[in-house]
């Protein structure tokens, strides 16, 4: 099995051990953002900037693995507050059209740098 590592400097620089996606054949695994800025690396602050900010650091993913948003199969959304949940739902419809990717939304205790929120997920590439 081959998998090529991806890197944008259009999302922020991995935190941990782990990297921004890595592909093998035709899938890449997106890892988790938050709403770092990429070029500060400091946290957007309030939870709409937040979601906005997670969404578009996937997007400057999606697109470095050679995929877009429309690619992705599967989304995992992490909240700190569920109370969030429709308002993740509202600004979702602005970076995804249908047929919408197959979704989770689950509560936590809390994310790295104090995020509100996080996302991670799957794409498909053809």
């Amino acid at each position: 099995m081959s998998k090529q590592i991806i890197h944008t400097d259009g999302a922020p620089v991995a935190i941990g051990t782990y990297s921004q996606a890595v592909k093998v054949v035709d899938t890449v695994y997106l890892s988790g953002q938050i709403g770092l800025d990429p070029v500060s690396m400091q946290m957007v602050e309030g939870i709409e900037a937040q979601i906005h900010r997670v969404f578009t650091n996937l997007k400057a993913v999606t697109e470095a693995a050679g995929g877009s948003m429309a690619d992705i199969v599967k989304l995992n959304v992490f909240l700190t507050d569920l109370s969030n949940f429709t308002l993740v739902n509202t600004i979702m419809a602005e970076y995804f059209t249908q047929p919408y990717p197959a979704r989770a939304a689950v509560g936590v205790a809390s994310l790295p740098r104090a995020a509100l929120v996080e996302a991670d997920g799957v794409m498909a590439l053809n």
